[in-house]
């Protein structure tokens, strides 16, 4: 079955079209579209009337490009920077207004079981013992850990995000060592109290993880992240993309994302792989499961 997820998240909108077969993603399609929402919101973190017009715009392409593809259920969902912006209802009214389907607001606790299932299923194997997921978004971070028979046991919504951290802490391009020593002091001072579980496994997923994966491989341990940092601020943004066929945003980004990345994988005990999967591949895989209920066209 073919099946949509359109993902309005703090630092992009997304669209998988994916075909799911007995739990399994097969053949798939995306676009991505930095909006930033995160960047631009005001100080009491409303929304500018502009990035909501823009959202809107984004959501109903990518619903009309998910219907092209043929998507039998298309599902929208939006996460961190929406939940938190006073006028979160502003936005998601403009969004069904012109795409024609209501978006859905997910919660932290719903963030990080969507994540938890797009990463589990989609390394290509089973993972024994409790895993924890990590998914570092532009405005928050989630952790989840639990095992991939009973799912979710634990999950947690950290206020911290590779866009809220570099707009906080990273003005240059590249960023200095000093702008990196306050991002990992910031994103450790998140975790400080935050006790998590044992975990035998841990699975990195998000835009930063992603991008990630296409420069490290499939593993981020303590030396890696240091070289990557250190190639990630070795010239401008621009520079650096074309090293790493990357796009100029996400490398301005990704310092921020290994930092969290890396004190989260500091308090779970062990390194982490870099996953495959994360929340729209878990929507995708829960229309599947539901259909034809859930399907929205």
């Amino acid at each position: 079955m073919l099946c949509a997820c359109i993902d309005i998240g703090s630092n992009t909108t997304r669209m998988l079209v994916a075909e799911v077969s007995d739990g399994r993603l097969g053949d798939r399609h995306e676009l991505r579209d930095f909006t930033r929402i995160g960047a631009g919101v005001g100080p009491d973190g409303s929304i500018p009337a502009d990035k909501i017009e823009a959202v809107a715009r984004v959501v109903s392409a990518y619903r009309d490009a998910a219907i092209a593809h043929g998507a039998l259920a298309v599902r929208g969902v939006a996460t961190a920077a929406v939940r938190r912006a006073p006028n979160r209802t502003e936005l998601l009214d403009a969004v069904a207004a012109r795409a024609g389907f209501a978006v859905e607001l997910l919660s932290g606790a719903d963030e990080a079981r969507l994540a938890f299932l797009g990463a589990t299923r989609t390394l290509g194997r089973a993972l024994p013992g409790v895993i924890g997921v990590v998914d570092v978004g532009g405005g928050s971070t989630e952790v989840a850990v639990g095992t991939m028979a009973d799912g979710v046991s634990w999950a947690r919504s950290l206020p911290v995000g590779s866009g809220r951290l570099t707009d906080l802490h990273q003005p240059g391009d590249p960023a200095s060592r000093r702008e990196l020593e306050a991002m990992a002091a910031h994103a450790g001072s998140i975790l400080e109290g935050v006790e998590m579980p044992a975990v035998a496994t841990a699975v990195a997923v998000g835009g930063s993880a992603a991008s990630l994966r296409r420069v490290v491989g499939p593993r981020l341990d303590p030396v890696g992240a240091e070289h990557v940092l250190a190639e990630l601020c070795g010239g401008p943004a621009e520079t650096v993309a074309g090293r790493l066929g990357l796009v100029a945003e996400r490398v301005r980004l990704l310092p921020a994302g290994i930092l969290i990345l890396a004190a989260v994988a500091d308090r779970l005990g062990c390194p982490l792989e870099l996953g495959c999967g994360g929340i729209r591949e878990g929507v995708c895989l829960e229309l599947a499961a539901t259909a034809p209920d859930s399907a929205t066209r």
